[in-house]
């Protein structure tokens, strides 16, 4: 079974409001993530909150009460979770600010036979990755701060980098300015 996990715990420093409300395209950018991924082929989807909270459908809440220690907190949170749940195999991993992500970037990560699988855009890495459950503790006991799986991944020779331009965007909303630029493109429906 492969469990989507969405990364929504922060308060939006830079653009002044926690992002996993914001409405873009019609669709609030929490409820675009868990669509994407389940469109993508996960089994099962969980959300880490902890800035905002509120009901999220067809996911599993999990409260990040360190959500302000940023990113690692947030991973250690939902793979935690997720490791209550024996029938995961793995995880594939995406941030509630990126709406350019689709269903086919998910599905590619997913196929991918390795078991750190990272989304790169024009040779830059980013969202969706897929992590294995055998990777899960090693990466719990070496992530903290705001650097999400990055400190793992860096240097190991296992991990396949998959481009994904053709199908996705890497764009984020960290401003204001990018906000008002998702809401002109309205979804970045690619």
């Amino acid at each position: 079974m492969i469990a989507g996990l969405v990364l929504a715990a922060g308060a939006g420093s830079r653009l002044g409001q926690p992002k996993a409300p914001l409405v873009v395209g019609g669709e609030r950018l929490i409820d675009r993530a868990v669509r994407v991924l389940r469109e993508g082929g996960c089994d099962v989807v969980y959300v880490v909150l902890g800035a905002w909270v509120g009901d999220v459908a067809g996911a599993e809440v999990v409260l990040n009460p360190a959500w302000q220690t940023g990113m690692a907190s947030s991973l250690k949170a939902g793979l935690e979770a997720l490791s209550h749940n024996n029938a995961i195999t793995a995880a594939v991993v995406a941030l509630v600010d990126t709406p350019g992500m689709t269903a086919a970037a998910v599905n590619a990560v997913i196929n991918n036979p390795g078991g750190l699988v990272v989304a790169v855009y024009d040779g830059q890495r980013g969202h969706p990755l897929k992590l294995e459950k055998s990777h899960w503790q090693p990466i719990l006991a070496v992530i903290e701060g705001d650097t999400g799986a990055r400190a793992y991944l860096r240097g190991r020779t296992d991990v396949v980098e998959l481009e994904l331009s053709s199908v996705s965007a890497m764009s984020d909303i960290d401003t204001v300015e990018d906000l008002e630029a998702a809401q002109r493109a309205s979804g970045f429906h690619i």
